[in-house]
């Protein structure tokens, strides 16, 4: 990946303090959306390690995961997998629940998503503690399908989200 576009991206990124709530700085990509040029960078870089990787599927975490993942399955010729949170998915499903730092969250998957047959790449904007990703690769593999990369826009690198991923190829273009 070329470095002077990383830092391009990056420098699009809008950072917020005390957001949403006193002592987080956000790092808000709507900035980056809004921008056509280093948007479709992003996704360039997004999809381009699994061009000849034969991804059936790109899945994706509600909400902003949705933006990249969309455009990414186009990109790669493969079919589309919404990762929505309880209550929003009207088929039959799988879930899974999981802890957040205060409670818990459950997300699902239509059962009939995905096949064993399946080589799913799963795309979400951001990697923070690594939680709601490793809950998102547990739910895949409850249809038995393939993961064959984890790609992420941001990592927010203190927070060693990495380590609940060591299981998995995991990637991600910028890092703070």
């Amino acid at each position: 990946m070329d470095k002077k576009t990383i830092e391009e991206l990056k420098d699009c990124i809008r950072n917020i303090p005390d957001f949403p709530k006193k002592g987080i700085l956000f790092r808000d990509i709507t900035t980056l959306l809004a921008n056509g040029k280093r948007f479709k960078q992003a996704v360039e870089m997004l999809a381009e390690k699994y061009r000849d990787k034969t991804v059936t599927k790109v899945a994706a975490i509600e909400a902003r995961g949705f933006i990249f993942g969309g455009v990414i399955a186009y990109n790669l010729n493969a079919g589309f997998v919404p990762i929505r949170k309880k209550g929003k998915l009207p088929a039959e499903v799988y879930e899974v629940t999981y802890d957040l730092e205060y409670g818990s969250d459950t997300l699902q998957i239509h059962r009939d998503a995905l096949t064993p047959e399946d080589k799913v790449l799963l795309v979400d904007d951001l990697l923070a503690t690594g939680g709601t990703a490793l809950a998102t690769a547990r739910l895949i593999e409850k249809s038995q399908a393939k993961i064959v990369g984890i790609e992420f826009l941001i990592e927010l690198s203190d927070l060693q989200g990495l380590t609940k991923l060591k299981d998995y190829p995991v990637h991600s273009i910028i890092r703070f």
